[in-house]
């Protein structure tokens, strides 16, 4: 089984580490989606790989065999929200990192508004003002399932939520210069 505090890598990096388009690529989706580093970024590659592969796998069975795992495939990454409830195994060959760059909880709340930028969508999350059914996320990289998107919100006990809850029942009329 293992040890418990070893667990194995999640991640597979680059086959050739110099390559200036791939490079150029990396910096731009860490810039746009906010990312602490390349890790991140290629965890969701090897993701994306793994379900590529699951696909192929079940190109090659036959079509009874096939159609059985195939559905389960595809519900699991509609329910990820990667793919769309009608797609095909060719959808899944088309499959990127950045389809699970979108789906990350950072990603997520920045687009909600509920943060400013994407990076001050990460500090949120990381200091516990995020969560998702009134239970507190505290992973940036979090993969939000599609039921669970309407119900990220502020956590119960954020000083954030009860700003927000403040500045919605005060008009602007009612307050006084020094509030702003």
């Amino acid at each position: 089984m293992g040890d418990p505090k070893k667990p194995r890598k999640t991640w597979v990096g680059p086959k050739h580490p110099w390559i200036k388009e791939r490079l150029v690529k990396e910096i731009e989706l860490v810039g746009k989606y906010g990312l602490r580093n390349k890790r991140e970024l290629w965890k969701l590659e090897t993701l994306a790989r793994y379900f590529r592969h699951r696909a192929r796998r079940l190109l090659a069975l036959s079509p009874e065999a096939r159609e059985k795992q195939a559905k389960f495939l595809l519900a699991k990454l509609h329910e990820l929200g990667v793919l769309p409830e009608n797609a095909t195994l060719d959808d899944v060959l088309g499959l990127t990192a950045e389809h699970f760059l979108e789906r990350r909880l950072q990603t997520i709340v920045y687009r909600k508004g509920l943060a400013r930028s994407i990076y001050e969508a990460r500090q949120l999350i990381v200091h516990g003002h995020i969560a998702i059914a009134g239970r507190r996320i505290r992973s940036p990289g979090y993969l939000v399932k599609r039921h669970e998107e309407d119900l990220i919100d502020y956590a119960p006990t954020s000083p954030l939520r009860a700003r927000l809850t403040e500045s919605e029942t005060t008009t602007p009329e009612q307050q006084t210069p020094e509030q702003g």
